[in-house]
C-alpha cells in the first residue's frame, strides 16, 4: 500500500503531532484511502475513506474484529480479552427509560436556578452523564457520598489521561524500559491498584446489599455481572473490567456528543430555530417528552448525527487482523494493526458534498430521516461490524432526550458581547475527542414550557 517517507527507527510516528485523527487525515489526501505507515517498528495501515470501511466490514468482519489494545490499557482492564459487552445490551434497555427523565429534569432544574446568567454547559453534561453511567452500572449516583465520588473523579481522570497516552514502548519495544524512568509505570500500577480497591468495596456492597435486602430493587449492571459471575460465566476481575469498560466509554461518548452537538446549534441559531420549533410543536405546552414524542423529532436526530459525522467521539479505532486478508487492493498479513481514521471517514468529499460546513438536511429526505444504519459505512461514529458501541443505543436515545429538552424548556443564546464567531472549536484528544474550551451558555426559560 503507499507509504508516507519515514525516518529510521520511529518511522512515521514523529508525523502523528497532538492531533493524530487530523495529521492522518492530512496524510490519506496525499496517499490514498488505505495507507501503511511505520509506526516505531509496528507496520499499521490507515483506513480513511466510507468505501474501504465497507470493503472490510462487508468482506472481512472477522478477520478485523479485535481491538488493538494498548499495553496501558491491558493492564489497567484486568488483562481482560475481548470482554463481551452483548449480554448486558438488555440491562441498558431496561433502565434508559427511568433514569433518563428523572435525570434529566434535575438538569433542567438546575439550568433554571442560573437564571439567564452565563454558565458552563459542558460542565453540567459531564456530571450528568457520570451520574447516569454510575447509576446504571453501581446503583448509586456518587454526588450523594462526596469523599467516594472525589476519589472517583480523581482516579477516573487519570484513568483516561492513561489510556489516551501515547506509549513508546508499544512501538518501539526496546524503549520500553524508559517507561520505568519517567514514572509511567508506577502511574499505571498504582491507579490499577487505587481502582480496583474501590471496585473491590463497591461488589463487596453490592453483595451485601444483595443478601441483607430482598426487597425488588431496579436491577443495574453490576447485579447482571454477579448474576453471571454464580453461573461463572463471569470472573470478578472480568466484572470489574466490564464496569471499566462502560465507565470510559459511556461516560465520554455521550458527554462529548452532547457538547459538540449544543455547540453547533448555538453557533448555527437557524439550525438552532428550526429544531427547536419542531420538538415545540410535538411536545405542546405544558407536557413532558415522551419517548414517543423523539420518535417524530427527525430533525433533530439529524442535527445529532450531523454534529457527530464532524466531531465523532472516537476519532481512531484500532484493530488488528487475526489472519491475512486482501483489502483494496493489498494483502494485509495476520496480526497486523489497523487504524479506522473515523474522523477522515467522515469528512470524506467522495461521500459528502461540503463535508466541513454543518448540514443536518444530508441526512434528511422530505421531512424523513434517512437511516443511517450499520449498512452505512461513510457514517459510523459508534463504530461498524460487530465491534461496534455496546452502549451506542442507551447513548443515543439519552443523548436525544436530554438535547431536545434543553430545546423545549430553554432558549439559547451566547453570553453578551459573543458572537457565533467566537464560539472556540478547538479540540483536544484524551480518551475521546473533547472541546478544548468549555461551552458557555445562556439559557432564558421557555414561558409555555412545565419549568415555567
Amino acid at each position: 500500500a503507499p507509504s508516507p517517507p519515514r525516518l529510521p527507527i520511529i518511522g512515521n510516528l514523529h508525523q502523528l503531532g497532538s492531533y493524530p485523527h487530523r495529521a492522518l487525515a492530512a496524510l490519506a489526501q496525499r496517499h490514498g484511502p488505505l495507507m501503511m505507515l511505520r509506526l516505531g517498528s509496528t507496520p499499521t495501515f490507515v483506513v480513511s475513506s466510507g468505501k474501504v470501511v465497507e470493503e472490510m466490514v462487508k468482506k472481512h468482519d472477522i478477520a478485523f474484529s479485535n481491538r488493538h489494545d494498548s499495553t496501558i490499557y491491558r493492564r489497567l482492564m484486568y488483562d481482560c480479552k475481548d470482554l463481551l459487552l452483548a449480554p448486558y445490551g438488555e440491562y441498558w434497555r431496561q433502565m434508559r427509560g427511568y433514569l433518563r427523565e428523572q435525570e434529566t429534569n434535575l438538569l433542567m432544574e438546575k439550568i433554571k436556578g442560573f437564571n439567564t446568567s452565563p454558565f458552563d454547559l459542558s460542565h453540567l453534561f459531564e456530571y450528568l452523564t457520570k451520574d447516569i453511567v454510575y447509576i446504571a452500572t453501581l446503583g448509586k449516583r456518587f454526588s450523594e457520598g462526596q469523599s467516594t465520588e472525589d476519589k472517583l473523579t480523581r482516579l477516573f481522570v487519570e484513568f483516561n489521561a492513561l489510556l489516551g497516552l501515547f506509549n513508546v514502548g508499544d512501538y518501539i519495544p526496546w524503549l520500553s524500559w524508559i517507561n520505568h524512568f519517567n514514572g509511567l509505570n508506577e502511574r499505571i500500577e498504582n491507579n490499577h491498584r487505587e481502582i480496583n480497591e474501590l471496585l473491590e468495596e463497591v461488589i463487596d456492597d453490592q453483595l451485601a446489599r444483595r443478601t441483607s435486602n430482598n426487597e425488588a430493587k431496579e436491577k443495574v449492571l453490576l447485579d447482571a455481572l454477579l448474576d453471571a459471575q454464580n453461573g461463572d460465566s463471569v470472573t470478578r476481575d472480568s466484572a470489574k473490567a466490564v464496569i471499566l469498560d462502560v465507565f470510559a466509554g459511556g461516560i465520554d461518548t455521550v458527554f462529548v456528543v452532547l457538547e459538540w452537538a449544543m455547540t453547533e446549534l448555538i453557533r448555527n441559531p437557524e439550525i438552532l430555530k428550526k429544531t427547536q420549533q419542531q420538538i415545540r410543536e410535538i411536545v405542546g405546552g405544558q407536557n413532558q417528552i415522551t419517548k414517543h414524542d423523539i420518535s417524530k423529532m427527525t430533525y433533530l436526530k439529524a442535527v445529532i448525527k450531523e454534529s457527530m459525522r464532524m466531531h465523532p467521539p472516537f476519532p481512531l479505532i484500532p484493530r488488528v487482523s487475526n489472519q491475512e486478508v486482501e483489502l483494496h487492493g493489498y494483502t494485509i498479513p495476520n496480526k497486523t494493526r489497523l487504524l479506522i481514521n473515523i474522523y477522515a471517514v467522515g469528512r470524506d468529499p467522495e461521500c459528502w458534498e461540503e463535508p466541513d460546513t454543518f448540514k443536518p438536511e444530508r441526512f434528511m429526505n422530505d421531512g424523513a430521516l434517512i437511516e443511517y444504519n450499520s449498512n452505512d459505512y461513510s457514517w459510523m461514529a459508534f463504530g461498524a461490524g460487530r465491534r461496534g458501541c455496546p452502549g451506542g443505543l442507551f447513548g443515543m436515545t439519552l443523548i436525544e432526550f436530554v438535547i431536545a429538552s434543553l430545546l423545549q424548556n430553554f432558549d439559547w443564546s451566547l453570553p453578551d458581547g459573543k458572537t457565533e464567531k467566537d464560539v472556540d472549536m478547538d479540540e483536544f484528544v484524551a480518551l475521546a475527542l473533547h472541546k478544548l474550551q468549555p461551552l458557555m451558555a445562556v439559557a432564558t426559560p421557555n414561558p409555555s414550557s412545565y419549568l415555567a
